[in-house]
C-alpha cells in the first residue's frame, strides 16, 4: 500500500448556532455561503464518514481503510469497528443547545451503540466575556435538575465558566454542557453522534419540538446524565522540543490526546509517531513533509496521517494541532514528568492520568 497523508471530505453542518467565522476570520475556503456551524474534519460516523479525495487511495472511505489496514492506518495492535477519533471545527456564533453524550457503559445499555462520546474543546477564539456551561453544581440531584430543565433555567443548576482562547476543556461522557455564543472551537472526541439535548427547538433548523417529544427527551437525558464530572478549563502543559519549537499537551485520556505545536524558523517541527495523527492547522499555511510526500496545509484545514508514515516535518513558522490515540505512560506522563510538570497538573489533563501507585502497592 502506498501510504501518504490523506485529504478527506469534510461534512458540513448548518445548525442554527453557526455563523461565518471559519471563512470570514480564519480564511477557510470551499464552504457554503450560508452560516456554517461545524466542519467534520475526520469522521467515521455512520452516514457521515469521510472519503479520501486525492492520490492513489482516492475514493476509499476512512471506514474501509480502518477495517482493512488497522495497523497501517491507526497503529500497531489497534482493532475496532471504526476509526476511533472524530474531530471538528465548531463555530458557536450562537449558543449550542444544552446537551450531553452518554458514556461508554450507558451508550451500550440505552443506545445500543458500541461506545459513547467523551470529548474535549480547544478554544481557538472567543469574544471578551464568553462563557461555557460544563457540569452541574455540587448537590444538584435528579429532581432539581429536572425542574430546572423544565423551566429552561440552566444557570440555576449548571456551572458557568469563563472562556479564553488557548484553553482546553476535557468533557467526560455524561456531562451536561454547552458553549457559545461568539466562540470558535476545535473539538476532538470519540467517534459517535449520540446525544440528548434539553432544548424546546431542533438545533438543525430551529423548529419547535412538540411537548410529548420534549418531555421524552428530558427523561432520556436524565437517564444518561452523570452528576459527578465538574471539568475545568486548562492552559495545557508545555515542553521545549527544539530551538523555538514548543509542544503543549492540551488534554489526554484513554480515548484521545490533543496537542498544539508551535515552531519558529530556527528549527523545523519534526515529530515521529506510531499511531495515526489528525493534523489540523491553526496558523498560516504550512508545507508538510512525510516520507515520500510533501504538500501544503491551509489554515483551518486537516490531514490524516496514517501510522505507517512514522514521521513528519514542518518548516516554521507553524501553529498546528495534533490529535491521536495515546499511550498515556509513554506519550504523556513520562515526558511531562521529565519536563518538570507535577502529577497533579498532569492528572488535570483528562481521565486515567492520576498519580501512579508506588512500586510496592498491591497489584504492582
Amino acid at each position: 500500500m502506498d501510504w501518504h497523508p490523506l485529504r478527506l471530505t469534510t461534512p458540513v453542518k448548518r445548525h442554527v448556532f453557526g455563523g461565518g467565522a471559519l471563512a470570514g476570520r480564519w480564511g477557510r475556503t470551499g464552504l457554503p455561503d450560508t452560516p456554517v456551524a461545524e466542519t467534520w474534519e475526520v469522521s467515521d460516523v455512520d452516514g457521515q464518514g469521510a472519503t479520501v479525495t486525492e492520490g492513489p487511495l482516492a475514493g476509499r472511505t476512512v471506514r474501509h481503510l480502518a477495517e482493512q489496514y488497522p495497523d497501517e492506518l491507526v497503529g500497531r495492535g489497534w482493532r475496532g469497528a471504526h476509526f476511533p477519533v472524530l474531530t471538528k471545527f465548531i463555530d458557536a456564533t450562537g449558543p449550542l443547545p444544552v446537551h450531553l453524550h452518554a458514556d461508554d457503559v450507558t451508550a451500550r445499555r440505552l443506545e445500543g451503540e458500541p461506545n459513547g462520546k467523551t470529548e474535549a474543546w480547544h478554544i481557538l477564539d472567543a469574544a471578551p466575556g464568553a462563557t461555557a456551561l460544563a457540569g452541574v453544581r455540587a448537590g444538584v440531584d435528579r429532581d432539581r435538575l429536572h425542574r430546572a430543565l423544565l423551566a429552561q433555567d440552566f444557570d440555576a443548576v449548571m456551572r458557568r465558566l469563563p472562556v479564553r482562547a488557548g484553553q482546553t476543556l476535557y468533557v467526560p461522557g455524561g456531562t451536561l454542557h454547552s458553549f457559545g455564543p461568539a466562540t470558535l472551537v476545535y473539538e476532538i472526541e470519540q467517534t459517535s453522534d449520540i446525544q440528548q439535548h434539553a432544548m424546546r427547538h431542533r438545533m438543525e433548523d430551529g423548529s419547535p419540538i412538540a411537548d410529548a417529544e420534549w418531555h421524552a427527551n428530558l427523561e432520556r437525558l436524565l437517564e444518561e446524565w452523570r452528576p459527578e464530572p465538574r471539568p475545568d478549563f486548562q492552559p495545557g502543559l508545555s515542553m521545549r522540543v527544539d530551538d523555538g519549537v514548543e509542544r503543549t499537551v492540551l488534554c489526554a485520556g484513554p480515548f484521545f490526546a490533543l496537542e498544539r505545536w508551535r515552531a519558529g524558523t530556527a528549527a523545523p517541527l519534526a515529530h515521529r509517531f506510531t499511531t495515526a495523527l489528525v493534523l489540523s492547522n491553526a496558523g498560516a499555511p504550512v508545507t508538510v513533509a512525510t516520507p515520500g510526500w510533501s504538500g501544503e496545509l491551509g489554515r483551518a484545514r486537516t490531514l490524516l496521517l496514517p501510522a505507517a508514515l512514522g514521521s513528519l516535518r514542518i518548516e516554521g513558522p507553524a501553529d498546528v494541532l495534533l490529535g491521536y490515540l495515546p499511550d498515556l505512560e509513554r506519550d504523556i506522563r513520562a515526558p511531562l514528568l521529565a519536563a518538570g510538570h507535577g502529577p497533579g497538573a498532569i492528572a488535570a489533563l483528562g481521565d486515567a492520568l492520576g498519580p501512579r501507585p508506588p512500586a510496592d502497592a498491591p497489584g504492582r
